[in-house]
């Protein structure tokens, strides 16, 4: 059997009488460099995840047949906990306080017209209506009068589910965000686990987030960004499983030699289809979701059509393609885009189908009487796109100065949360001791010490990327810098750092993947990974604390004044 330094000189030899492209680690043979043992091309195109261990079960006393079925129930077992776990606190108390808090007063509103009217309808100032709809008996102000709204529908349909099952109220308008809360937390320890092939890893991921405040409170406001970053992460999950499944097939594709050794084939690696890829149809279909959500899901689309174009060249040069761009752009472009932007565009169309079904919708039928150049697209296209030209003009041009807005450059390190509720409950009311002036608030504050562990991470994850060509990492900084960095093109309109809540799955990633590093490689010795586990477990155990200390902003629990001011770390957050 040929060694497998002697194999790639004979590669190196060969690519160069072919005028073929050399890579500098295969240059450096020719100087006495030895490479290292490389593992199977099948195994590093889809890494296997690892058999669950039984150790642990066993040292529970468990039985080895319990054990091991313990074992492998543990990839799904483990996550469904952690959601279980996660989502009691986000539905307890939900409906408290019985208010409308802060933004609620127009997607809660907007929700309920479009289960009655199929569009935004025109309600009265907020002054007039949020008191009537928390009336006992009820009134609900709604007009079928078309209403200029500044956001698509999508987001507002998924609020109106819990509407529709429970009525308008804050229990009603808040249950759908609750909902997706946990099951985004489900979702991110079944990526995780995908992502760092460790089922611990992946649900040390999700408990992460579900000690996040701001996704804890946005869990329990009835917004949209928490819709974005649901049907964002679903996007990023169905990206992953592409990907393994894309890799599997490429691999399936390339020659094995006598011992059943996969090995690099230029042939294959250039020109090898890749298959259908209906999870790259699901990708586009979420982010259409997103989109029509806010337009800050656009941004992930961009992003994400570059990833997976990347991920795709990578694929090819494992495989051993000699020109792994150009095969990507002969095999995998085209059909890349086709599986993502029209299915996103036609995902986004359909979710106004209430709009163009109405009769009063705001705009509906300004096209209808215009002839013109572009007269021969409908007129309900046309007469959409012209009202979306308005949303895209009001929401570049909203400069309305607002207490509690922030700078992009400030959110990571939690310069300037939104308040969003507060209250100054009188003496022995509202759990207010008697002899004590309280603070009721309900702060979209990130846990600080996950955040700023955070900021550490992203740091680390620059040098995996960079100098260690982790791809985990690119995936990780990709979907962060696509939550994040558009919003710096905004830094004069009015905008609020709870935005941010689109990213902290990947936040959370990133700090799990930081953590992993602490840990050490399975191979290291026993004193480097038993100082690992304690520096990386006295970590998750301060940020639980963090959390358990700032609940009482999170929940709008009544605390004395002087327990609130406490808790405000920093000037800017009063």
């Amino acid at each position: 059997m040929i060694h497998e330094n002697a194999y790639t000189s004979v590669e190196v030899r060969r690519k160069a009488a072919n005028h073929l492209p050399i890579s500098w680690e295969q240059r450096l043979l020719h100087f006495g460099h030895l490479e290292r043992p490389r593992t199977s091309v099948r195994d590093r195109l889809v890494v296997p995840l690892p058999e669950p261990g039984t150790r642990v079960w066993r040292m529970l006393g468990l039985s080895l047949v319990a054990s091991g079925r313990l074992a492998r129930w543990s990839g799904w077992g483990g996550p469904l906990l952690v959601a279980l776990l996660a989502g009691l606190p986000r539905f307890w108390r939900l409906g408290s306080p019985r208010a409308v808090v802060f933004d609620e007063t127009y997607y809660a509103k907007d929700s309920w017209s479009l289960l009655r009217l199929g569009y935004e309808g025109t309600w009265p100032d907020r002054k007039i209506s949020d008191p009537q709809i928390l009336a006992h008996p009820q009134v609900i102000p709604l007009s079928d009068a078309g209403a200029f709204v500044a956001h698509p529908p999508t987001g507002k349909w998924v609020i109106a589910l819990g509407e529709w099952t429970f009525g308008l109220n804050p229990f009603g308008w808040r249950f759908m965000t609750a909902v997706l809360g946990t099951l985004s937390i489900l979702m991110l320890c079944r990526i995780g686990r995908r992502l760092f092939r460790s089922t611990p890893l992946g649900c040390l991921a999700g408990a992460l987030m579900a000690m996040d405040g701001l996704h804890y409170v946005m869990s329990r406001t009835a917004l949209l960004d928490l819709v974005v970053m649901f049907f964002v992460l679903a996007a990023f999950g169905c990206l992953l499983i592409d990907r393994d499944s894309a890799r599997a097939r490429l691999a399936a594709a390339l020659p094995a030699d006598a011992d059943d050794r996969v090995r690099p084939d230029g042939h294959t690696g250039d020109r090898a289809g890749m298959g259908v890829r209906p999870w790259r149809l699901a990708v586009g279909l979420f982010l259409g979701l997103a989109a029509s959500t806010k337009w800050n899901g656009l941004y992930f689309l961009a992003f994400f059509v570059i990833l997976t174009l990347l991920w795709d060249v990578g694929s090819r040069r494992v495989a051993g393609a000699y020109r792994p761009y150009r095969a990507v752009l002969r095999k995998d472009l085209g059909w890349s885009v086709l599986s993502l932007v029209p299915v996103a565009a036609v995902t986004y169309l359909a979710t106004w189908t209430g709009w163009f079904l109405s009769d009063n919708g705001y705009g509906r039928h300004w096209a209808d009487s215009r002839g013109g150049t572009w007269s021969w697209i409908p007129a309900p296209l046309r007469s959409l796109w012209h009202y979306e030209y308005g949303v895209y003009q009001f929401n570049v041009g909203l400069h309305t100065p607002h207490r509690y807005q922030s700078n992009p450059w400030s959110w990571l390190v939690l310069g300037r949360p939104t308040l969003f509720h507060y209250e100054s409950p009188e003496p022995g009311t509202d759990g207010c001791r008697a002899t004590a002036d309280c603070a009721q608030a309900i702060l979209a504050l990130g846990t600080p010490l996950l955040w700023w562990s955070a900021c550490c991470a992203l740091v680390y994850l620059l040098y995996r990327w960079a100098l260690r060509r982790d791809w985990r990492a690119g995936a990780i900084l990709c979907a962060v810098g696509a939550g994040y960095l558009p919003w710096f093109l905004y830094q004069d309109r009015t905008i609020f750092s709870f935005y941010a809540v689109v990213f902290v799955p990947y936040l959370s990633l990133a700090v799990t993947m930081m953590l992993g590093g602490m840990l050490g490689p399975p191979g290291a010795a026993g004193k480097r990974r038993i100082r690992g586990a304690v520096a990386a477990g006295a970590l998750v155990l301060l940020i639980a604390w963090n959390f358990i200390y700032f609940w009482p902003l999170y929940t709008g629990t009544a605390i004395p004044i002087d327990q609130w001011r406490s808790r405000m770390w920093l000037d800017t957050w009063v």
